[in-house]
């Protein structure tokens, strides 16, 4: 066995997940990868051959075996090489790219990063760190001079004009004193990983995310953990931020929150949750919610946008990662006694959508009254970009800003704990449990990352004519149930506060 970069970084999340990850594949991969996270890859590759575009005149090593091509190249100190292929005794490591330094007669290390987060940022730091040391050890084993350690990713400041300049899109951070500070305690971890991950026998006890929150666990812990519910500890609300709570309750094997005793220390929101999921009762605040809902004026519309995160900018005035608002679904009551009303919009060429979004939205949007969303960050945030990009609207979006109302509130703030909620406040939770015959299970799309991808994919001239008139169906119907969930959701709250 030899030990890969990428099965190390696991390692160091996660032990056990990576043991799985190489003797129990077909457990690892028993979880589908979501259409997000594959988008993401697919970003990840066609950043890595832009990057290219910075050291150009590279040589390419196809074969992610090839060994010989890749130690040929660097015996004759080829001066650009793309994806070389390195083994030792116990390890392999692919670089990204390798260029030549006449001056320090070495090669300096490339590593690409989809992401637009850096020094300025820590989240991505020690991944960073990690990841190049692995390959300075091995390429230092055998005997390839290094010089310096470089992060190329995306610069989020930067704003595509009409040309897309690659110059300015991607960022060049040297690494260099980071990775060498750490590159001694890197090889000892790498050893240690090859020494636990050689073995074939599974693991004992428990994998150390047993003690982080349900959205940190790795991808094998349902299959490492067998004693832990499915609604668990680990899913109490912001558990994962108070460790020593979560320690506490792990090392008086306390696993469902079930069993979570009354007397136990917890938060108000987290001691909320925990006593509904124990009596099994609805809790309302009717005074809050009725506050809530007393500032929503007739006619109230019922808005969802479906956008594209586009890593590499697509159009004028876009950023990274910048999400390209593509589609919208509106309902609208137009009184307390009106028949409820659906509008909606769908772009499929592959220009910017920009104007015409604005335009369609101008065309339905009630020029007042309520706007009500699902996460208002997310369509006012979209509004913003919108009216920067576009300046001749700008009074037009902050309008409809100014009337949004966030449906999630009364949810997060606990005005109505359902437990059938299980803590969650997504719209995907919330409307099966207040509206049980509506389901985003039954449509071909059941999530936005699934949109996105599918959106992405018609525009691209992934689909014939054929596959195109059924695509654009299928994001009709999933962008129209998530208006449709909220005015039920709406139409329950009120109904509750009626009764």
């Amino acid at each position: 066995m030899l030990l890969t970069k990428t099965n190390y970084l696991v390692f160091k999340e996660c032990p056990q997940n990576a043991w799985v990850k190489i003797f129990r594949p077909e457990i690892y991969q028993s979880k589908q990868i979501s259409d997000f996270d594959k988008m993401i890859m697919e970003s990840g590759n066609q950043i890595d051959e832009l990057a290219r575009e910075l050291f150009p005149g590279g040589i390419l090593i196809e074969d992610r075996k090839d060994i010989h091509t890749t130690k040929k190249l660097v015996d004759k100190k080829e001066k650009i090489i793309y994806q070389p292929v390195f083994y030792t005794d116990k390890f392999e490591a692919i670089a990204d790219m390798l260029v030549w330094n006449d001056n320090k007669n070495a090669y300096d290390i490339y590593e690409v990063k989809s992401t637009n987060s850096g020094k300025n940022k820590s989240k991505h730091i020690d991944e960073y760190k990690h990841d190049l040391a692995f390959q300075v050890n091995v390429l230092k084993e055998l005997a390839v001079p290094i010089n310096n350690t470089y992060i190329i990713r995306l610069n989020s400041e930067y704003v595509r004009q009409e040309k897309l300049d690659i110059k300015e899109l991607l960022i060049i951070e040297d690494f260099t004193d980071e990775v060498m500070g750490i590159v001694d305690i890197v090889l000892d971890e790498m050893n240690s990983a090859y020494d636990s991950l050689k073995l074939e026998n599974k693991p004992q006890g428990y994998c150390s995310c047993i003690r982080k929150g349900r959205s940190a666990h790795c991808i094998s812990f349902d299959y490492l953990n067998p004693e832990i519910p499915e609604y668990s500890v680990h899913d109490i609300a912001r558990i994962g931020n108070s460790k020593k709570k979560l320690s506490e309750l792990i090392d008086r094997k306390i696993y469902s929150i079930f069993d979570v005793p009354s007397g136990f220390e917890l938060s108000d929101i987290q001691r909320n949750q925990v006593d509904v999921a124990h009596s099994k009762k609805i809790i309302i605040d009717k005074e809050k919610l009725a506050n809530f809902f007393s500032d929503i004026e007739y006619p109230i519309s019922f808005l969802d946008y479906e956008t594209f995160p586009s890593a590499i900018p697509r159009f004028v005035g876009y950023s990274p990662y910048n999400q390209i608002p593509f589609q919208f679904s509106l309902h609208i009551l137009q009184s307390q006694d009106s028949e409820l009303e659906h509008f909606e919009f769908l772009y499929i060429d592959k220009n910017n959508p920009d104007l015409a979004f604005i335009n369609e939205l101008k065309k339905y949007l009630p020029e007042n009254g309520s706007i009500i969303v699902w996460n208002k960050t997310f369509e006012s945030g979209i509004n913003e970009k919108l009216s920067k990009r576009h300046e001749e609207h700008l009074s037009y979006m902050e309008n409809v800003n100014s009337r949004i109302v966030d449906l999630e509130v009364p949810f997060t703030s606990q005005f109505y704990i359902h437990p059938e909620f299980s803590g969650k406040t997504s719209i995907k939770k919330i409307l099966p449990a207040l509206a049980p015959e509506f389901s985003h299970k039954v449509l071909n799309i059941q999530e936005g990352g699934t949109a996105s991808d599918t959106w992405n994919k018609i525009v691209s001239g992934e689909f014939d004519e054929k596959g195109i008139k059924e695509k654009s169906k299928d994001l009709l119907e999933y962008c129209k149930l998530d208006t449709l969930a909220m005015f039920e959701i709406w139409k329950h709250c009120m109904k509750q506060l009626e009764d």
